[in-house]
């Protein structure tokens, strides 16, 4: 009988699978504390010390990492430092946002080499993606003059937009980039630029950007709550970057609350649009960012209005957060200019009382993190790279 029913399992490992993972971990460590002997990483690491000098040859083979000058420590055995080569990958990121799209190109210890940006026409994707195209290769052509094995060495492009992905819309919702969302991007992108693609919502782009180099380095649990646009959270969980069965997890701003006797989306009334709809500011004034930060600064009496609300409404969502995810910390980012996070962590305080409350903490529950419009695009450029180098469980798995 020929039984055609699914069959659920999880998928095997095998010895390449285990010594591609090892590599990864090897370079993560190497990221996270930056150089470290041999001996350092096998105890940080747990292997054996022949394992982690196959490594290590291997990798500097490969131009991924670096011997520095020999360190002695007393009357021990001299011994001899490894670095990450930040010339050993390369990956750009590209935001594509409702107005204005980003690229940047970054190494692999996450210095930004290149970035432009440039104004997205009217019409979507009929018109906008030679826009980006054109910028994608204005980007390639300026690493390559100034890192001459950058395309050798380019492991990929990361794209990041609004979310939530995959939803049936009416067309006329202005929260989501609807037409672009059907738009075979991938496809597109890949067949213009001929490299590997990913893609990713904004939230989970500044995420990853701050796990690379910012306010979540280090730590295998963490919850970004980015607010841009709309609101997203990125969830660091075990290390990982958690994406959810159809890549939407973390979509808080389409989480409902209880307004007036009816439900409202928590990003209708806490996101930046909320603050340009409640300010009548349009999204596409390039001297946007600059008018936000006069009116935070004058303290302008309806933008402060807007503050208090929106922090009575985010400060229920770390609550939420904290009881769900119970990360190390909550880190509140964004594209909005860094005055108005700061006024707004602030109007935040005190945090409603969690299970995050311990003796024990090391890091804050709420900290600030990036507040710059290019933080998506960063994050998206070090998408490549952590799929290419950062320890995860599928990297064990049998493909």
């Amino acid at each position: 009988m020929n039984d055609t029913r699914p069959i659920r399992a999880k998928s095997g490992t095998n010895h390449e699978g285990t010594s591609a993972h090892n590599r990864r971990v090897m370079i993560d460590a190497l990221r996270v504390n930056g150089a470290l002997s041999r001996a350092d990483l096998a105890r940080a690491t747990r292997l054996a010390k022949q394992t982690v000098s196959n490594i290590i040859d291997e990798l500097e083979r490969d131009g991924l990492v670096t011997s520095q000058q020999t360190v002695r420590n007393g009357r021990g055995q001299p011994s001899t430092p490894y670095a990450l080569v930040p010339e050993g990958a390369f990956a750009i990121g590209l935001q594509i946002d409702r107005h204005m799209t980003r690229a940047i190109a970054v190494d692999l210890i996450g210095n930004v080499l290149v970035r432009l940006e440039a104004k997205l026409p009217s019409g979507g994707p009929t018109t906008g993606t030679r826009v980006i195209l054109d910028l994608v290769a204005a980007v390639r052509r300026q690493l390559a003059a100034i890192a001459t094995q950058s395309e050798q060495r380019l492991v990929g492009l990361g794209a990041a937009m609004p979310g939530p992905f995959g939803l049936a819309g009416n067309g006329d919702d202005p929260w989501m980039m609807e037409a672009w969302q059907k738009f075979p991007l991938l496809e597109t992108l890949a067949v213009g630029t001929g490299l590997d693609v990913s893609i990713q919502n904004d939230a989970a782009a500044a995420t990853i950007a701050e796990r690379m180099v910012g306010a979540a380095h280090g730590l295998d649990h963490a919850v970004c709550l980015y607010i841009g646009y709309g609101i997203g959270a990125g969830l660091i969980l075990g290390g990982e970057l958690y994406t959810g069965a159809n890549g939407n997890a973390g979509e808080i701003g389409m989480a409902l609350l209880a307004v007036g006797g009816k439900s409202t989306p928590l990003e209708h009334r806490a996101s930046l649009a909320s603050l340009y709809q409640y300010l009548s500011l349009d999204p596409a004034n390039p001297g946007l960012f600059a008018r936000i930060h006069d009116l935070v600064s004058t303290k302008d009496r309806r933008i402060v209005e807007w503050i208090e609300a929106a922090a009575s409404d985010l400060r229920w969502s770390v609550h939420l957060i904290e009881t769900v995810f119970d990360p190390q910390t909550v880190i509140l980012c964004g594209s909005a200019p860094p005055i108005l996070v700061e006024r707004l962590i602030a109007a935040m305080g005190p945090l409603l009382p969690s299970l995050a409350e311990r003796p024990d903490r090391i890091v804050p529950r709420l900290q600030v993190g990036m507040a710059d419009p290019w933080s998506v695009a960063l994050g998206a450029a070090a998408g490549p790279i952590s799929l290419e180098f950062d320890p995860r469980y599928a990297a064990i798995l049998k493909d």
